[in-house]
């Protein structure tokens, strides 16, 4: 998955030198919690709900509500946005950029093309849907656990199980993550199956099934 299908291209951004109050109107009213900060329309940094919140000043409980707006129209963009940028490109994948985000504790990354120029932004809303996606939870919701030896084969000997009673494969994914030594874990969910029962109790005989569930998303 790349992720200049998973990407927002319509992107609203604010110049450095604007407000942050400036910047808490537009995401309010685009129902955003990210803005790319751009300087002379060059890219320099991105601002979060989340700055916005921390950059009211701690005196603020003893300042009246006129003066409280005074200083927050007064506090530019610039000096409460994320200057440590980290960026992504759209041909690079959906899986970096969850893995820069889970690293830097990140919710967004903006997405410039090879001259450096903003071209779009990814956030971790869009990164779950591309997760979902891949999962196949929306159009199977049967999953099939198991626990299988890490060789050659091992995989095409448990699809081949499931095709012979109808099945088809929509989503298909392997890890080592809680595995032991010499197995891996693998995922399968699988459609059309003909009787489940049966599919399951085969499954059993051969396999180590871990668990099967049905993930009805409501």
């Amino acid at each position: 998955m790349l992720v200049k299908h998973w990407m927002s291209e319509n992107v609203v951004t604010i110049d450095e030198d604007a407000s942050i109050m400036k910047a808490s109107k537009l995401m309010k009213q685009h129902g955003f919690q990210h803005l790319p900060v751009l300087k002379k329309d060059s890219l320099t940094g991105i601002v979060s709900d989340r700055d916005l919140k921390e950059a009211h000043p701690s005196q603020a409980t003893t300042l009246d509500i006129h003066e409280l707006y005074y200083l927050l129209d007064k506090l530019k963009v610039a000096k409460v946005m994320s200057e440590n940028l980290r960026t992504t490109r759209a041909d690079e994948t959906v899986g970096k950029v969850a893995a820069l985000m889970l690293k830097y504790k990140i919710s967004a990354l903006p997405v410039i093309d090879q001259k450096g120029e903003l071209e779009g932004i990814i956030t971790k809303g869009d990164v779950f849907r591309a997760m979902v996606s891949v999962s196949g939870i929306q159009q199977a919701p049967l999953q099939l656990c198991f626990e299988i030896e890490d060789r050659p084969g091992a995989i095409r000997e448990v699809t081949d199980v499931i095709r012979a009673h109808g099945g088809r494969m929509v989503s298909i994914i392997s890890t080592y993550e809680y595995a032991p030594a010499g197995f891996r874990h693998l995922y399968i969910r699988p459609r059309d199956v003909q009787d489940e029962k049966a599919l399951i109790t085969e499954l059993k005989t051969k396999f180590k099934l871990i668990y099967q569930t049905h993930d009805e998303v409501e």
